[in-house]
């Protein structure tokens, strides 16, 4: 939800003389509620829906144990508010409050549940619920008592009447989770990395690097990288290992298509393109080389290898390992295989464009390729690795207790027992504590670094505190570069970074300060998102078909959120767009729906052409006035590079095309 708060044009006194002066108010403070915000909308996903998702991601442990089959998985996770355990004398309420934690020095924490299925030697499912230790809880959020108190409520509870919340209590001190800069969510960049050509034999420093990342926040990164000899190979990961595949192989497995149709779809609107085609037709005879003439043999063929290295699904076929790869390692973000095949059609059309020179490469440290990941988002990552490594540690405390020889059954209480409450606990309680994050080899977490996301909100004066919450921080995998182009204040990012806020010293320009008025994008429920392509389509989109032939050669893609949803030509593109941004001033679609159409131009200018739409969590919007429709429309950092934006109403000069100005002078600096 985008919060509109009014902020004074000049500075007043009036307060000094206000009768009322040190009388709590009846409601908090708007402005400043907007700096827990981010955090605590984040937080609150997780409660609602995140965790949820996240279980059912998570897939259940299977293996023989005394010559039978025992198959155990988590079905439901629950976490409750913060209370103190039954029993203890002296309590005159169960309420554990954030005051209490600070004075004791304890962490503020509530119950994490969860519901365990298991099934021995193929028998009825049965459940049972596991207490799995006590968990950190952000402040202001929805498992928080300071929920809904008033200013006077919170004096009486001894916090500060305008307490915003977003950070947690941990050994009582307040630890926020940093907001870390991050590459833009299930969004194609073109990117030129030197370091890429070591990754295998004539591979070349041209790639598409895509972050692929699910509605339960776990993120997946794929490169599509060009090799010398004409053809593309898809990086993909499992358990922190890399593994290579031909395009055109997965190709293959995703559809059951013939050769034509995969040439036909691919050189749409790229007939003349001779090296792309010979490239194309290498590829493609590639494949009958090695026998590979279906998608069954595409399938067997990926299933066959990674059976012997992907040792915990030896229990699977190998069709059924493909597919495993393919939902799980290959755009995970699209569920349907059609989706990952116009992606993937995408991202291979894009790369050869950037290999010849016909587009530019995108800039990876642009802030219009880049968002914000929340203190929520990290913290449902981190819970969801744990949740995996608790199954798995069951499991093998499962398998300590057969003997070679030995016959046994297996009860509920020995389940029940090999679930360790602390391994979680622990692990986050130690992650808010140090900022540091442990994976193992069973980890599912792909994070550029391993340290430095947590920091203590330091309350030395009022200014500095506030500080903390609107700081984003490059990472500090950064800080050992030499390179300066990830610290360079760029023209993209006016507006939503503030150009005087950061520190002198090595955190100098990896450590920015959003500016008054910008604001982090919030998770839309499916049914909102949904209804988008529908709207496209009545005002002139062409939807999706699998005839290649019926599509216009010269159409664009339309990509929702990573997914194609369908295909325009360029004259209507041009009326869609403003019809596009007047529906989404009126409500009818998202607000915070940012529209980038990147228009076609000359060889060797300009960016990969295409409608990019985004709905998606994590982004910096910013109000500006939309002249045409006299109303406030909040706009990304990628599609602020395609508008015409004035700073005052001086500036819209007759005859020159300005279509957006600025709210007040001063918002593009922090408070």
């Amino acid at each position: 939800m985008i919060v509109s708060s009014s902020i004074p044009s000049e500075p007043s006194l009036k307060n000094l003389t206000i009768p009322d002066y040190g009388k709590p108010a009846a409601k908090q403070n708007e402005l400043l509620l907007t700096l827990g915000a981010p955090h605590i909308a984040s937080f609150d996903f997780m409660i609602d829906e995140g965790l949820d998702l996240a279980v059912k991601d998570i897939a259940p442990v299977e293996f023989e144990i005394f010559g039978k089959s025992l198959k155990i998985e988590i079905v439901k996770a629950t976490i409750s508010e913060p209370k103190v355990p039954a029993g203890p004398v002296g309590y005159v309420h169960q309420n554990f409050y954030p005051t209490e934690a600070r004075q004791t020095k304890r962490a503020y924490c509530g119950q994490l549940n969860i519901t365990v299925s298991w099934s021995f030697d193929g028998k009825q499912p049965s459940t049972f619920v596991k207490d799995a230790g006590r968990i950190p809880i952000m402040l202001k959020s929805k498992r928080c008592h300071l929920r809904h108190l008033t200013p006077a409520q919170l004096i009486q509870r001894g916090e500060h009447p305008d307490e915003w919340g977003g950070y947690f209590i941990v050994g009582g001190h307040e630890k926020l989770i940093r907001l870390l800069i991050n590459n833009r969510r299930n969004h194609p960049i073109a990117v030129k990395r030197n370091g890429w050509k070591n990754r295998g034999l004539l591979f070349s420093d041209l790639g598409v690097f895509i972050r692929s990342v699910k509605r339960d926040e776990s993120a997946t990164n794929n490169v599509l990288h060009f090799v010398t000899n004409g053809s593309a190979r898809l990086m993909f990961s499992h358990k922190r290992s890399m593994y290579y595949a031909p395009v055109i192989l997965l190709f293959k497995c995703l559809m059951d298509k013939s050769d034509e149709y995969i040439f036909q779809h691919l050189m749409r609107g790229n007939k003349s393109d001779q090296y792309f085609k010979v490239c194309l037709l290498g590829m493609l005879q590639a494949l009958h080389e090695e026998g590979i003439h279906t998608q069954q043999d595409a399938k067997v063929f990926i299933g066959h290898i990674f059976k012997e290295k992907l040792y915990d699904l030896q229990h699977l076929n190998e069709v059924e390992i493909c597919d495993f790869i393919l939902t799980n390692c290959v755009l995970p973000h699209l569920e349907d295989y059609w989706d990952k095949f116009l992606c993937l059609s995408h991202m291979t059309c894009k790369l050869f464009e950037v290999v010849q020179g016909t587009i530019q490469p995108d800039g990876e440290d642009s802030i219009m390729l880049q968002e914000v990941m929340t203190g929520g988002s990290l913290y449902l990552q981190v819970l969801k690795d744990k949740l995996i490594s608790l199954l798995i540690s069951a499991k093998l405390q499962l398998q300590k207790k057969e003997k070679p020889g030995s016959v046994g059954t297996v009860k509920e209480a020995d389940v029940s027992a090999a679930f360790k409450s602390s391994v979680i606990e622990n692990s986050l309680k130690n992650f808010l504590a140090t900022g540091n994050v442990s994976g193992g080899r069973n980890s599912t977490l792909q994070l550029m670094q391993a340290s430095g996301f947590v920091i203590m909100a330091e309350n030395i004066n009022r200014m500095r505190y506030m500080s903390h919450f609107r700081a984003v921080h490059r990472g500090s995998y950064f800080q050992q570069m030499r390179s300066s182009e990830p610290r360079q204040l760029r023209t993209d990012a006016w507006g939503f970074i503030c150009p005087v806020h950061t520190p002198d010293g090595t955190p100098c320009g990896l450590l920015n300060h959003l500016t008054t008025k910008c604001q982090i994008s919030e998770y839309l429920p499916p049914k909102v998102t949904d209804q988008i392509p529908s709207v496209l389509i009545s005002l002139g989109m062409l939807p999706l078909t699998p005839v290649v032939q019926s599509i216009p050669e010269q159409a664009l893609d339309v990509m929702l959120d990573g997914k194609i949803v369908g295909y325009i030509l360029d004259q209507i593109a041009t009326t869609l767009v403003p019809k596009l941004r007047l529906i989404k001033i009126s409500g009818k679609v998202p607000k915070s729906l940012e529209i980038v159409y990147v228009k076609k131009q000359k060889k060797g200018v300009g960016l990969y052409p295409a409608l990019y739409l985004f709905t998606g969590p994590g982004r910096m919007l910013r109000p500006v006035m939309n002249l045409a429709a006299g109303d406030v429309e909040w706009i990304g950092t990628f599609e602020q590079v395609y508008l015409d934006i004035c700073i005052t109403m001086k500036e819209a000069y007759p005859g020159v095309r300005k279509t957006y100005s600025k709210l007040l002078s001063h918002l593009f600096i922090f408070i």
